[in-house]
């Protein structure tokens, strides 16, 4: 039977016509769905990873910066903790380096606190709530002699805090 006789009208009725279906079968749906639901559980982790990563490094390139300022700050002084006209080093350190990113999104927050006229710790701490809040690394800190750690990092991911801040300060 040809398209045309399939519509054909002789002998006073209709012949019964066929219809064809051009949507998906239930199945097919269910497939699709998985086979996303697959790749989101991929991809997800992996650019939450990617996130972290490049918010580590950032905060990476403002503590040396800060470390930079602290260094001509003793250049200049003598010592780390005040200036020459008394003033506290926290009430003089720079806003564009206490907090990481620069541009704001809250990811750590930067203090430094300098206890002592030939010491200094700058620390990065992560905002509650941020989007690093619960990031392998933990915290940032570096002192004057360059000794850089990781306070808070995740122990079911590192082995000891010098693997987390060879792995966290590269």
């Amino acid at each position: 039977m040809t398209p045309a006789q399939r519509w054909s009208t002789t002998g006073g009725g209709r012949l019964p016509v066929r219809r064809v279906n051009g949507g998906f079968t239930l199945i097919e749906l269910m497939i699709v769905v998985a086979v996303i639901g697959i790749l989101a559980a991929v991809a997800v982790p992996s650019y939450r990873e990617s996130v972290a990563k490049s918010r580590r490094a950032e905060v990476r390139t403002i503590l040396l910066e800060a470390s930079q300022w602290m260094e001509r700050h003793y250049s200049e002084n003598f010592r780390y903790d005040v200036n020459t006209a008394g003033t506290a080093v926290a009430d003089i350190f720079p806003a564009n380096l206490a907090q990481s990113p620069r541009d704001g999104g809250g990811a750590y927050t930067i203090a430094v606190s300098a206890s002592a006229a030939r010491s200094y710790t700058l620390t990065a701490t992560r905002v509650a709530g941020g989007p690093v809040a619960s990031d392998k690394c933990g915290n940032f800190q570096i002192t004057n002699t360059g000794v850089k750690s990781n306070p808070g990092f995740s122990t079911s991911s590192f082995s000891s805090a010098s693997a987390a801040a060879t792995a966290c300060w590269k």
